[in-house]
């Protein structure tokens, strides 16, 4: 066989007898096909009887690739981890605050006023106010506010009231609706970042698969 440079499949089979024994060989096989369709070349020479020898990619390439997609791999693990604990805390997001809030000495007051000021728990109830976030620092300054200046309770009442804006008249739906989103963001990172690692992990095992070949 003579030396050559081929780029798919079908042209390395051809280089071959038609009765050649791929079926012997179904992991180098599997390993060449994803290496070609990758964009993947190869130099051969060899006996027609034989499995040819691979002069091209070299075992050392072969290994630096394999470094390469490890070091791609270890990446996108660490945000792999990152995004999948960010889902969790998302998913959890209530359950959790909902224990913090315990800790916050206005959300006691918030209570205090509910059972004893019939005002402020119409206008609690009217908003949707997310007490129980009270613990979040995007929500606790509105909380405190509600709970503290009059004015303010009575103004984020009336725009939740009267504005197009909070048509449904729930403050505690932005908070559910942050939520939601922060949650199917997550989910798609993870699912980005998995198919990427099984991309890899298939790149890793052809590589491995050749260099084998590589050291025939």
């Amino acid at each position: 066989m003579a030396e050559g440079i081929i780029s798919s499949f079908e042209k390395f089979a051809a280089r071959l007898p038609k009765d050649f024994a791929f079926a012997k060989h179904s992991a180098r096989v599997s390993a060449l096909k994803h290496y070609f369709s990758k964009g993947g070349v190869v130099s051969i020479a060899g006996s027609e009887k034989d499995w040819p020898k691979l002069l091209y990619p070299t075992k050392d390439s072969l290994k630096q690739k394999i470094f390469d997609c490890q070091e791609k791999r270890k990446k996108y693990e660490s945000s792999l981890a990152d995004w999948k604990r960010h889902f969790v805390q998302a998913q959890f997001y209530h359950i959790l605050n909902n224990f913090k809030k315990l800790k916050e000495p206005v959300y006691w007051k918030h209570l205090a006023k509910i059972l004893s000021d019939s005002d402020y728990r119409k206008d609690a109830e009217s908003v949707k106010l997310p007490a129980h976030l009270v613990s979040d620092k995007h929500w606790k300054p509105m909380v405190q506010m509600f709970v503290s200046d009059l004015e303010y309770r009575k103004q984020l009442t009336e725009t939740v009231e009267n504005s197009i804006v909070y048509k449904d008249r729930t403050v505690a739906k932005y908070a559910d609706d942050s939520r939601e989103f922060r949650m199917s963001q997550s989910k798609r990172q993870i699912d980005d970042l998995e198919k990427k690692i099984l991309v890899l992990d298939g790149d890793i095992s052809t590589m491995q698969e050749l260099i084998k070949w590589a050291s025939f």
